[in-house]
């Protein structure tokens, strides 16, 4: 857990750690996970990772909804996670997963649910989702908003 004077990547010259596992996810207090709740959504139009067999490059949308308790993901923090991952060989299931993980991990949400829609590779998209369970009572959860996978026409 960090309070807002220890960040050490946000106003800081800052670069990607070289694997996800090395990834700092730093966060921010949220002061007002006791009342209703809030549903934060990050989203990833252009997440890139290698395939782990070929090495060749993976693209996905991912879009991340989370109803956070105590605390928020700071923002570059995440962005320079997920950049960590643009080296990194994993099969998709795999690594939409761990994202989620260890967001779970970094705020401790009340709720957290990942979209992972990932480009095809050989003619067949995989779309990942994931989530700690149900969510909280009178949630409103917007649609993602990403439409299934059409080919061209």
């Amino acid at each position: 857990m960090t309070s807002e004077s220890e960040l050490t990547q946000l106003g800081a010259d800052a670069r990607p750690a070289a694997r996800p596992e090395d990834a700092l996810l730093e966060t921010v207090a949220f002061s007002h996970g006791d009342g209703a709740p809030t549903l934060v959504r990050l989203t990833a139009p252009e997440f890139t990772l290698l395939c782990p067999v070929t090495g060749q490059p993976d693209f996905a949308h991912l879009v991340i909804d989370y109803v956070p308790d105590r605390r928020l993901v700071e923002s570059k923090s995440f962005k320079l996670f997920l950049v960590s991952y643009r080296n990194h060989g994993a099969f998709h299931e795999d690594c939409s997963v761990s994202i989620a993980k260890r967001l779970v991990a970094a705020m401790e949400p009340r709720w957290l649910r990942i979209g992972a829609y990932w480009y095809p590779r050989g003619g067949i998209p995989i779309d990942v989702f994931w989530q700690t369970g149900p969510a909280p009572d009178g949630l409103f959860i917007p649609d993602q908003g990403v439409p299934p996978y059409r080919g061209r026409g």
